[in-house]
């Protein structure tokens, strides 16, 4: 029982600690284009093109 006086606002903290950091990353567009990087992928061109290099 005397664990419980330790344990309950450890968990409470983690929570509010967790929580904030949720909300620091929404605030900071972390989540704001989830669809954009998937779409880069698939649409990568790796065909060879020509070179920038003149020497080439």
């Amino acid at each position: 029982m005397e664990s419980l006086y330790l344990l309950v606002p450890l968990s409470v903290g983690a929570v509010l600690v967790i929580g904030w950091l949720f909300w620091r990353a929404l605030d900071g567009g972390q989540f704001d284009d989830l669809d954009r990087p998937a779409h880069d992928v698939l649409m990568d061109d790796d065909r060879p093109g020509k070179s920038a290099d003149p020497a080439d």
